[in-house]
């Protein structure tokens, strides 16, 4: 088990690197940094003292890879790539462009967007599961087909559409919660309530969906036959193996999904205006702040490669046949 983990962890190695190298090549290589002080000063009536000026301040003004004017182990450790780049393996993300601790901000929005994931993860898993064991149970009937075309029904809506809905609505019809904000302790969960709301119905027929198309393989295979065979039930089958089993594929999802969620949501968080790491990311992308993009690409890559080591351990959990791959 220890030998399959490690295993996973050094698969992963190179692709942390190769996004790394290529996260870098974008910012630095592809757009110098003289481009990048133009996009963030703005390309009209920009001197070159300003410039230059603006890159020193913020450590760009240093060679790429090599420098020639220091010495020793110097001539790597002052340049761009090791300041802004290899040092965030350290998990060291430096200081925005616009001069704050991203760490520090990083730190401080993950409770938000926990505060609206894990949630909406928990009530959508539950309420899909619950949906789509419905749906099976009356497979090939009405209710199924009708279940199926309302599903598919909400996967065409806009996630828009439910977010405006929802604030007209909910907010300003019927004034049961702020239509947006935040604020810190119990008082956040006013503020939070009607975004799980969106996102669990915004998840809806996709997620039912998913689950249903899972719990009919499950049911065509010969164990149910089986079973059924000796005298028990449909809702015995249904819950009792058919359910069980198909926890596999239903536990892979979420484990995957688990490290995205300290990333929050950025549509919902922007809209709603919740300091998460979702509106934390569209900020600095609206304000051309490349500092803080840096360091989310990188966090995410970092939470998608644990999602996929998390995912095969529970592979490995259920199906003791993986470790021997």
């Amino acid at each position: 088990m220890i030998k399959y983990i490690i295993k996973r962890f050094i698969y992963a190695i190179p692709i942390l690197i190769g996004v790394n190298l290529l996260t870098f090549t974008l910012f630095f290589v592809v757009n110098s940094p003289e481009e990048v002080a133009r996009l963030h000063l703005g390309n009209k009536r920009v001197t070159q003292e300003q410039i230059v000026q603006w890159n020193e301040e913020r450590g760009y003004n240093n060679p790429l890879f090599y420098n020639n004017s220091e010495k020793g182990f110097n001539v790597f450790k002052e340049t761009i790539f090791y300041e802004k780049s290899l040092k965030l393996f350290l998990f060291d993300f430096g200081i925005s462009d616009s001069g704050r601790d991203i760490k520090y901000d990083i730190k401080q929005r993950m409770l938000p967007s926990l505060a609206i994931a894990l949630p909406s993860l928990l009530v959508g898993l539950f309420i899909n599961i619950t949906f789509a064991l419905f749906f099976v149970f009356f497979r090939s009937t009405r209710v199924d087909y009708i279940g199926v075309i309302f599903c598919v029904a909400l996967m065409s809506i806009s996630s828009l559409f439910y977010i405006i809905g929802g604030q007209y609505l909910i907010s300003k019809l019927l004034h049961l919660v702020p239509i947006s904000g935040y604020a810190q302790g119990y008082e956040a969960i006013k503020f939070l309530v009607l975004p799980v709301i969106i996102s669990v119905v915004y998840g809806i027929g996709s997620g039912t969906r998913w689950y249903r198309s899972l719990f009919l393989e499950e049911i065509e295979k010969d164990y149910v036959k089986t079973a059924k065979s000796k005298g028990l039930s449909e809702s015995s089958v249904l819950f009792n193996h058919v359910f069980k089993n198909a926890l596999i594929p239903i536990l892979t999802g979420v484990v995957v999904i688990l490290p995205l969620l300290f990333l929050g949501s950025l549509i919902v968080e922007s809209f709603f205006g919740i300091p998460g790491l979702g509106s934390y990311t569209i900020d600095a992308i609206q304000s051309q702040d490349f500092a803080i993009v840096r360091a989310m690409v990188f966090l995410g890559t970092i939470l998608y490669i644990s999602g996929l080591i998390l995912t095969d351990i529970s592979y490995t959990l259920v199906d003791p046949r993986v470790r021997l791959k």
